[in-house]
C-alpha cells in the first residue's frame, strides 16, 4: 500500500475522532430543537459553564472569589482542598438540572406560544448571561481539565495499523473515549426516548404540543426535563474539549461548528448528529489533505460551512431530518 494511501487513511481516522467531539456539542442542539423548537444559541455557553464550573469544585474554587475580594478587600481564592473527579461530575449535573429549572421559570414559561425568532433571540441573552456568570464566578483565566482521561497517542492504535500496514497510526487516547462516550450517551438516549414514559412524553410534545398538551402531559416539565439532558450533554462536550484544549471562554465557539453538522444530519434526529459530525471530521481531513498542496492551508476553518451550503441548497432537511411541509 502507497505512503500516500496510508496517509490518507490516518487522515480520516483522525478524522473520525474529531467529528465524534462536534457531534457532542450537536447532540445538546437536537434534543431541545425537537422537543420544543428552539434553536438554542446558549448550547455553546452551557458547555464552557459546565467545564467551568466542574473544574471550580474540583480545585475547591471560591465562587465569585474575584468578586469578594474586590468589595472587602480580602484575599480568598479556594476552600483549601481539592474534589474527587466523580464527585464534582455529579455536584456539576446537579448546577446544570437547576440551569434548567431557572431557565424554564424564568424564561421559557413567559414565552409560550412565542415566534420562534424571540425563543430563539431569548437565547441569545440566555448565552451572554451564562458566559458573563461564569467569568464572575470562576475567572476568565485559561483552567486545567483532568477528570482522568488519558491523553496523548494510542498505543493499541499504533500497534495494531503497524501490524497491519507497516506503519502506525497516531491517534488520540482522549478522542477514541469521545467515541465511546459519544456510542453510549447516543444508545442512553434512544433507549430513554423509545422505551420510558417521560421519553415517550417528550416524543409526544416534538411531535404536537397542543395534543400533548389536550392528553394531559406537562410542557413545563419536559422542557425541564430536556434542557436538564442538554445541560448534562453540555457538560459531557465540556469535558471532552476542555480535557482536550484547556477550558478557556473561546470553548463557547464551539457551537458554531455544530451548525454544519446540524444541517448535514437533520436538526431533529439524534443519530443525524453522530453521522453529521463524522461525515464534517473526516471530510475536513480527507480534504486538507489532497486540497493542501494545490489552495494553501487552513482549509479545515471553512470546509464544513462550504458542505453545510452545498446541503442547504440539494436537502435543507439533512440527510435523517423531517421534511417540512406547510399547508395553507
Amino acid at each position: 500500500m502507497s505512503d500516500n494511501v496510508l496517509f490518507a487513511l490516518e487522515a480520516a481516522a483522525n478524522g473520525l475522532t474529531v467529528g465524534i467531539m462536534y457531534s457532542l456539542v450537536a447532540l445538546g442542539f437536537v434534543l431541545i430543537f425537537k422537543a420544543s423548537g428552539i434553536f438554542n444559541f446558549a448550547q455553546g455557553v452551557l458547555a464552557l459553564f459546565a467545564a467551568l464550573t466542574l473544574v471550580g469544585f474540583q480545585t475547591g474554587q471560591v465562587p465569585f472569589s474575584h468578586l469578594i475580594n474586590a468589595i472587602f478587600g480580602t484575599n480568598i481564592h479556594d476552600f483549601g482542598f481539592t474534589m474527587p473527579a466523580v464527585l464534582a461530575i455529579i455536584l456539576t449535573v446537579l448546577v446544570m438540572i437547576l440551569i434548567a429549572i431557572l431557565v424554564e421559570r424564568l424564561v421559557l414559561k413567559h414565552l409560550v406560544n412565542q415566534e420562534p425568532i424571540i425563543l430563539f433571540m431569548a437565547t441569545i441573552g440566555l448565552a451572554y448571561f451564562l458566559e458573563g456568570l461564569g467569568d464572575i464566578m470562576w475567572g476568565a483565566e485559561v483552567k486545567r481539565l483532568d477528570v482522568g482521561i488519558p491523553q496523548g497517542m494510542s498505543p493499541w492504535v499504533d500497534e495494531v495499523t503497524y501490524n497491519l500496514f507497516g506503519y502506525g497510526f497516531y491517534l488520540d487516547e482522549l478522542s477514541l473515549w469521545a467515541l465511546g462516550i459519544a456510542a453510549v450517551l447516543v444508545t442512553a438516549l434512544v433507549i430513554f426516548s423509545q422505551y420510558t414514559k417521560q421519553g415517550r412524553a417528550l416524543r409526544a410534545v416534538a411531535d404536537d404540543h397542543q395534543a400533548a398538551l389536550s392528553v394531559g402531559i406537562s410542557l413545563r416539565f419536559i422542557w425541564v426535563l430536556t434542557w436538564s439532558i442538554a445541560g448534562i450533554v453540555a457538560l459531557v462536550a465540556g469535558i471532552m474539549w476542555g480535557s482536550k484544549s484547556g477550558v478557556q471562554f473561546s470553548l463557547s465557539l464551539i457551537a458554531l461548528k455544530a451548525l454544519p453538522v446540524l444541517i448535514l444530519g437533520g436538526f431533529t434526529s439524534i443519530p443525524g448528529a453522530i453521522v453529521g459530525g463524522l461525515l464534517i471530521g473526516v471530510g475536513e481531513k480527507l480534504f486538507d489533505f489532497f486540497m493542501q498542496p494545490i489552495i494553501g492551508g487552513a482549509t479545515e476553518n471553512w470546509f464544513a460551512y462550504m458542505l453545510a451550503l452545498v446541503f442547504l441548497l440539494f436537502r435543507p432537511q439533512g440527510l435523517f431530518g423531517e421534511r417540512i411541509i406547510e399547508r395553507v
